[in-house]
């Protein structure tokens, strides 16, 4: 049942990140064929199978040449937040749709399938986002995080970005990670989840009437 939630959470994450980068002058992932809603070509194998089991990955970075930014640290900041900030915007989205379509669906077997799919999207999205907020390489948040160095120290860091992904691996592995990260993810889906709440009793007041 996670399979397409997270096909779509990841696609629009990495979408965001390449529109963003791209209005901010940066074409880098237009040429590379990033700027797609094709989920193929964002997978990482590692992130993808961490978010199927653990409900929070990571995709495949889409790549940015921030010396293409007119403020390249700012500029890289800015493209970093793109992805976790349209989560948030999916979580709410589908929260809203949940909500709406609760009253009419939930009256069958197929529907409550449907249903139980679109709260895992927002969940899952949610999730998604919280998770690329921690300031771990290759993770949005170090990216922001990083933009507040100074410019040596901004590219030294960098260099270790790929083993960022082994880290991660063993702090989920281990559960170092993996429980206090699952609270955070909880709290953060429960403060909107009352947006679904509203929705479920605005639906359902138009169908009694």
């Amino acid at each position: 049942m996670g399979l397409i939630p997270s096909l779509i959470c990841i696609t629009l994450h990495e979408l965001s990140h390449g529109l963003v980068a791209y209005l901010l002058g940066d074409d880098t992932a237009k040429r590379a064929g990033r700027l797609t809603l094709n989920p193929i070509k964002h997978l990482d194998p590692m992130g993808f199978l961490m978010m199927l089991v653990f409900h929070f990955g990571y995709a495949k970075p889409v790549p940015v040449n921030m010396f293409r930014f007119r403020n390249p640290k700012r500029g890289m900041a800015i493209t970093a937040l793109a992805g976790p900030v349209s989560n948030v915007l999916i979580t709410i989205v589908f929260l809203l749709l949940f909500g709406l379509l609760a009253p009419i669906l939930a009256v069958n077997q197929v529907g409550q399938y449907v249903l139980q799919m679109i709260e895992l999207t927002a969940y899952i999205s949610m999730g998604l986002a919280v998770f690329n907020l921690l300031p771990i390489p290759p993770l949005d948040g170090s990216k922001v995080l990083f933009s507040l160095l100074s410019d040596e120290g901004y590219l030294k860091l960098m260099r270790y970005e790929r083993y960022g992904s082994l880290i991660l691996l063993a702090l989920v592995a281990t559960g170092v990670l993996g429980r206090p990260l699952s609270a955070a993810i909880a709290w953060c889906y429960g403060r909107l989840f009352p947006i679904a709440q509203g929705a479920y009793s605005l639906s359902y007041s138009i169908l009694m009437h």
